[in-house]
C-alpha cells in the first residue's frame, strides 16, 4: 500500500482511499492497475467500491500538460449478493480533464466477472490479494530521518528479519487492458499515468478525494503534514512543482546531508524533486515495465518500488530485506494480473 490512509479525506471513506498505481505490458495490451480501500484500515474498511464516486486512470501522451485520455469507472450499487454493475468510459481530448463531460461508454459489466470491451478492451474489478509488500518498522525510519533531517536509526529493525506488514492484507483492484492495436495508445507511444478517485458533491459536481502517480511519494513526504496531503490530494499534478518542489528538495537536501551521502545536498535535492514532480509515472508503450534503479518506467506488480524511493530520497543503496519471489503468489501472468481474494 504505497499510498496509505493519508487524509481526512480519505479516512471518511476507504472505499475512495488509493493505495497503489502499476502500469506494465500484459498478454494482449497495456494493464493499468488501480487498487484502493485497504482491508488494513480495520473495522473502518467498508466493502466494495463507492457507488457515487469515481475511479479514473488519467493518461498524459506524448508529453501533454494535462491528460488528454482518461478511463473512468463507476459502479452501482451492490446487490445482494455483494457485486457491483460497472461502467468504463472513455474521455479523449479536452473531455479528458473535464470532470463534466460524459465521455463515451466503451464496457458495462460486473465485479469479479472478466469484462469485454469494444475492440478488445478488457476489464475486471474485485477484492484481491494486495501485491504490495514493506515493512513499516522500516518505513518509520525512513519517515523519521526525512521528516526531521537526521541519521537514519534503525533500532532493533534489521533486513534479514523484514516481515511484509501488508502479509495478510486485501484491497480492491481495478484492471483495464488496453489492446496493442488500440489507435489512441500506439506502440512507443510516451505516456504519463496517475489515477484519482472522486465524490459526487451536494451541488451537482465532482471532488477530487485522492491521487496517485509515483509510489511511495505519499508516505516518504506527504503524510508528514495532514494538510499538505489534503491539499496534494485535491489539486492537479500539473501545480506539483510549484507548492511542494521546494520542500520535497529541502526535505531530501536535509536527509542526504545528515547521512552524508551526498557531496551537495541541495542541488542534490532539487534534481530528485524536478524528477518526482508533477507526480505522475512514465512509460513507454510497448516496453518492458521496471520502476527500480534502472529508473522509472511504468510499474510491474513484482516490482520493489520501497526499495527503489528510498535509495533514490537518501542517495544510498537502502535494502527492505525483501524480494519479489517471496511474494510471487499474489500476482498472475494471466488476465486480470491480480488474485482475487473473493
Amino acid at each position: 500500500m504505497s499510498h496509505h490512509l493519508d487524509s481526512p479525506l480519505s479516512l471518511q471513506d476507504t472505499r475512495l482511499n488509493l493505495t497503489d498505481q502499476f502500469v506494465f505490458p500484459g498478454e494482449s495490451g497495456t494493464v493499468f492497475i488501480m487498487d484502493v480501500n485497504s482491508s488494513a484500515a480495520g473495522s473502518d474498511a467498508k466493502p466494495g467500491f463507492h457507488p457515487e464516486g469515481r475511479y479514473e486512470f488519467k493518461i498524459h501522451r506524448n508529453a501533454s500538460e494535462v491528460e488528454d485520455l482518461t478511463y473512468r469507472v463507476s459502479f452501482e450499487e451492490a446487490d445482494g449478493d455483494g457485486e457491483q454493475a460497472l461502467r468504463l468510459t472513455m474521455l479523449t481530448g479536452s473531455d479528458a480533464s473535464d470532470d463534466g463531460a460524459d465521455g463515451e461508454t466503451i464496457a458495462e459489466g460486473r465485479t469479479n466477472a472478466p469484462v469485454d470491451g469494444v475492440s478488445g478492451m478488457r476489464a475486471w474489478a474485485g477484492r484481491v490479494v494486495d501485491p504490495f509488500y514493506i515493512d513499516l518498522n522500516q518505513l518509520a525510519t525512513i519517515e523519521d530521518a526525512v521528516k526531521n533531517g537526521k541519521r537514519i536509526d534503525s533500532g532493533d529493525w534489521r533486513p534479514d528479519a523484514a516481515k511484509n506488514s501488508f502479509n495478510d492484507a486485501t484491497v480492491h483492484s481495478i484492471v483495464l487492458e488496453v489492446p496493442d492495436d488500440d489507435p489512441n495508445l500506439g506502440s512507443g507511444t510516451d505516456i504519463a499515468c496517475w489515477i484519482s478517485t472522486q465524490l459526487a458533491t451536494d451541488a451537482g459536481g465532482w471532488r477530487q478525494i485522492n491521487r496517485e502517480g509515483h509510489p511511495m511519494v505519499w508516505p516518504i513526504f506527504r503524510q508528514l503534514n495532514d494538510d499538505w496531503a489534503t491539499n496534494a490530494n485535491t489539486r492537479h499534478p500539473d501545480s506539483d512543482a510549484g507548492e511542494e518542489g521546494s520542500h520535497i528538495a529541502e526535505l531530501i537536501a536535509g536527509v542526504v546531508a545528515a547521512n552524508g551521502t551526498c557531496d551537495d545536498p541541495a542541488a542534490y535535492g532539487r534534481a530528485v524533486a524536478r524528477r518526482l514532480l508533477p507526480d505522475v509515472m512514465p512509460y513507454r508503450i510497448g516496453t518492458p515495465a521496471s520502476y527500480g534503479f534502472l529508473g522509472f518506467n511504468g510499474r510491474a506488480l513484482s516490482d520493489n518500488a520501497p526499495e527503489a524511493m528510498f535509495s533514490l530520497v537518501m542517495n544510498a543503496a537502502i535494502t527492505t530485506g525483501l524480494s519479489p519471489a517471496q511474494f510471487s503468489s499474489t500476482r498472475s501472468e494471466l488476465f486480470p494480473y491480480v488474485v482475487s481474494a473473493h
